[in-house]
C-alpha cells in the first residue's frame, strides 16, 4: 500500500490574519491604525449638525487618564482625555447601552443647569456604528460634546472600563475616580453623585 501524503496544516497565525481580513476588512495598514471605523465623515457631520451636539473642548487640563488623542463624534476638534480640566464628569456611552438611554436625558439636563460649573463630555466607547451612536444622541435630546474611541485605544492604553456606561469624575486637581452606577435617570441623582465623587457643592441653577 502506497504512502498518503498529509497536505501541511497552514499557521495557526495566517489562518487569523486570513479570518481578520474577511471578516473585518482589517490589513495590516488599518491594523497600525486602529480599526478603521470613520467617525468624521460627510454623512456624519450632517448628522451631529442637525442633532446640535456641540464640538469637542480645547482641554488645557492635567487629568489622570490616558494621553490618547481621539477624534470627536461626527467630526470637530480632536483630543485627549489627559487635556479634560477638572472638576469634569466624563461618561463612557455607546449605542447599545440600554442605560444609556434613560442616564443621557438626565445628563443633558445637567449640563443645561449646572454644565457652567461641571462640563459632561461623552466617550461613545468601543462602538462600530457612530451613526447609530448619534441616532441615540438625537433621540435624547443629549447635545454636549462627546469623543468617539471606537476601536478601545483607550483600553489598550491601560483605562479600564468595567462596562457602559461608566463615569469618569475629574477632580480639580486632576485626579480620577472612576463610578459604574448602573444609569442614571433624573438630574439629582447625578447631582448628589458628581457631589460626592468630585467633593465640591454645586451652587444653584449653574447659570
Amino acid at each position: 500500500m502506497g504512502l498518503v501524503t498529509v497536505p501541511a496544516r497552514p499557521p495557526v497565525l495566517a489562518v487569523l490574519l486570513v479570518i481578520c481580513v474577511l471578516l473585518t476588512g482589517c490589513d495590516q495598514d488599518k491594523a497600525a491604525g486602529g480599526c478603521g471605523v470613520d467617525v468624521d465623515t460627510h454623512d456624519l457631520q450632517a448628522q451631529k449638525a442637525a442633532v446640535g451636539m456641540a464640538d469637542c473642548p480645547a482641554g488645557k487640563g492635567d487629568a489622570d487618564l490616558p494621553d490618547v488623542e481621539l477624534s470627536c463624534l461626527g467630526g470637530g476638534r480632536a483630543g485627549s482625555l489627559s487635556d479634560i480640566e477638572g472638576p469634569a464628569i466624563v461618561n463612557f456611552w455607546g449605542s447599545n447601552c440600554t442605560p444609556c438611554v434613560k442616564e443621557m436625558p438626565a445628563l443633558q439636563a445637567f449640563t443645561e443647569q449646572y454644565g457652567g460649573q461641571v462640563p459632561v463630555i461623552g466617550v461613545d466607547f468601543l462602538d462600530t456604528y457612530p451613526g447609530a451612536a448619534l441616532d441615540l444622541a438625537e433621540r435624547t435630546d443629549a447635545t454636549y460634546p462627546s469623543y468617539a474611541d471606537p476601536c478601545g485605544d483607550l483600553q489598550a492604553d491601560g483605562l479600564n472600563i468595567p462596562g457602559l456606561p461608566t463615569f469618569a469624575f475629574v477632580k480639580e486637581d486632576g485626579s480620577v475616580q472612576l463610578s459604574s452606577p448602573g444609569g442614571l435617570d433624573s438630574v439629582g441623582a447625578v447631582v448628589d453623585l458628581a457631589e460626592k465623587e468630585l467633593g465640591i457643592e454645586l451652587q444653584g441653577s449653574g447659570s
